[in-house]
């Protein structure tokens, strides 16, 4: 039998870490099952101009919120680092800069867009996002994580 404890006062990968590549699994099967729905409603209220609104929507809100969880499990994997906190905070911060810059781009980009109905953008990205967010409170609820922290490698 293999030992997965880490040697005596080396810092292992956090307990969280299995909750954020579940969070992106379904996440990513969340999104593309919401490409399909989004896109075919956006095609049925607004022929081809909806549906690429639909499509556009749930694509923003799933590239968006799964940013945010790959950027905290890539930095997790820093956890051995002695810089681990400082690098942890300059990728997910940096993570949620590169978002704001990118949607603030599109929005201006999308903002007059002849090609595109943006009532259907605007209710299949607020309905993407609900969708991630009852994945993460269904995933958080059923996780099997303690209420205290993960154990420090100098205790």
């Amino acid at each position: 039998m293999i030992d997965a404890a880490p040697p005596e006062g080396e810092p292992s990968m956090p307990s969280s870490q299995p909750i954020f590549m579940k969070a992106l699994w379904i996440g990513g099967l969340a999104t593309l099952g919401l490409l399909v729905l989004c896109g075919g409603i956006g095609w049925w209220i607004a022929g081809s101009r909806g549906f690429i609104g639909g499509v556009l929507g749930a694509a923003f809100a799933g590239v968006f919120l799964g940013l945010t969880i790959a950027s905290i499990a890539f930095a997790n994997r820093l956890v051995k680092s002695s810089f681990y906190v400082i690098s942890f905070f300059a990728i997910v911060v940096g993570g949620w800069l590169l978002k704001f810059v990118a949607f603030f781009i599109a929005a201006r980009m999308l903002r007059d867009a002849p090609w595109l109905e943006p009532k259907v953008l605007f209710f299949s990205l607020v309905g993407s996002v609900l969708v991630s967010l009852v994945i993460d409170v269904f995933l958080v609820q059923k996780s099997r994580l303690p209420y205290i922290s993960d154990p420090s490698p100098s205790a």
